[in-house]
């Protein structure tokens, strides 16, 4: 496929093309009509002088001078042809200069009125030939019929049309090759942004630089900054999967060493039970938490942004079935227009954890707020979920982002839901996640998610 600077030359190249050859061809048309319109005027000026240089004597007689001012009429061929006819088409006079050969002039249509046409000799030459007629008053009462005819050669304006048309596509011609000149030159200098874009990409693949630089022109300036915003995402969900892949390993050394321990011992049925019970506990704990974080995917930048009250209509109906037994008041209000621009499973994983722990926890109230609020870097997210549970002590809302963290251990759970969406929403998404006290008289987890 052609690349794009020479699909730009293409076409730029063809439209300059058919451009001047468009003008060169209506340059000339408009060249040939003119020198049309010029011999037709030369040959009326003929006209005229032969119209002042005759005579018509008394008795009616038609007398030319034998010297003419133009001297060409007096040399054969010499390229001017003229002769004078009565109303019978009778020559009354015929210059010198036609000789050997007869030519066919046009007829006037009307006293006064030039008629001008191409005509072809007797011996074949072309020729453009001009008669004009009038009656000419010889004394009172008594007129007379003349027809005055000039003609010259074609080929006059055949050799001026020949010249100018060379000199026309020269000049076009360098005009084109200049113009093309320039083309180039601007199509370079227009497409640079993009070949530094292109070098820029293969040294972020090469590992010389992390990302393309932001002195872009503005029409590329939000392509650029999408493609910064991918590779950034992407780079965070390797660097997630890899910190769990090691937090994971390292998680696990301890309980490992335990149940080695455990088997080299000599501890009773009873203390073993309880240990391998704690420990399998325990690491199955630590890979829950590291499967849902590294399955974070981050912002999409490049993706259309996710429809919040559908998602959110499906998670309340499967948690008014799972706590069917507590007859729950599940609210939701959500702004027009919200949208979330990452993973869909990250907004379920955010929503799911903190609407379920609210519902776990909630007497029989639950209230889901989602909107959007604008701040410097755009449009963000907000999320507010609030219930009418016990509610969470100001000095335990940190801690309970933890992971392994509970607020009552008497509760059923593994205490790694919240840790996940604090992972999510700051790591993933650069955003907050802060419990407070709500007004339904329980906790209120409010979560803020900038625009990408």
């Amino acid at each position: 496929m052609l690349s794009l600077n020479a699909r730009l030359t293409l076409a730029a190249s063809l439209v300059l093309v058919a451009f001047l050859g468009l003008t060169g061809l209506a340059l000339e048309r408009a060249f040939r009509n003119a020198g049309l319109a010029g011999v037709q005027d030369r040959l009326q000026g003929q006209i005229y002088t032969l119209l002042a240089a005759a005579e018509l004597v008394d008795d009616g007689r038609f007398t030319m001078p034998p010297a003419l001012p133009d001297g060409r009429y007096s040399s054969p061929d010499s390229g001017l042809y003229a002769r004078v006819t009565d109303a019978t088409g009778t020559v009354l006079w015929r210059s010198p200069s036609v000789l050997g050969f007869s030519i066919p002039y046009p007829a006037a249509e009307s006293d006064g009125v030039p008629e001008f046409s191409p005509v072809t000799a007797s011996d074949g030459r072309q020729l453009y030939a001009l008669s004009f007629s009038v009656l000419w008053e010889v004394v009172a009462n008594r007129s007379r019929h003349l027809s005055f005819q000039v003609a010259e050669p074609r080929e006059i304006l055949a050799i001026q049309v020949a010249h100018f048309r060379t000199s026309l596509w020269g000049w076009l011609g360098g005009a084109a090759l200049a113009l093309l000149l320039v083309q180039g030159l601007v199509l370079r200098f227009g497409l640079a942004p993009l070949r530094r874009a292109a070098v820029e990409l293969a040294e972020i693949e090469s590992g010389a630089r992390r990302q393309l630089s932001a002195n872009y022109p503005r029409e590329l300036t939000t392509l650029t900054a999408g493609i910064n915003a991918f590779i950034e995402s992407g780079r965070g969900r390797l660097e997630r999967s890899r910190h769990a892949l090691a937090e994971l390993a390292h998680s696990l050394k301890t309980p490992l060493a335990v149940l080695r321990n455990l088997l080299d011992g000599d501890a009773d049925t009873r203390e073993m039970r309880q240990t391998l019970g704690e420990q399998t506990l325990r690491m199955h704990r630590t890979v829950d938490y590291q499967l849902q974080r590294a399955a974070t995917s981050g912002p999409m930048p490049l993706a259309p942004a996710v429809e919040i009250a559908p998602l959110a209509s499906r998670l309340k109906d499967s948690l008014l079935k799972v706590y069917a037994h507590k007859k729950l008041r599940l609210e939701l209000e959500i702004d027009p227009g919200s949208g979330f621009h990452g993973d869909e499973g990250d907004l379920m994983e955010i929503l799911g954890n903190v609407v379920d722990n609210a519902c776990k926890w909630a007497e029989g109230r639950v209230r889901v707020h989602i909107g959007v609020a604008g701040d410097d870097a755009g449009a963000g997210l907000r999320l507010c979920i609030e219930d009418d549970g016990p509610g969470i002590p100001a000095d335990k809302g940190d801690v309970v982002l933890s992971r392994g963290v509970r607020a009552d251990a008497t509760t059923p759970g593994h205490g790694i839901g919240l840790a996940v969406v604090r992972d999510i929403v700051i790591e993933a998404y650069g955003g907050e996640v802060s419990i407070g006290a709500s007004e339904l008289g329980g906790a209120a987890v409010r979560i803020s998610i900038p625009q990408a």
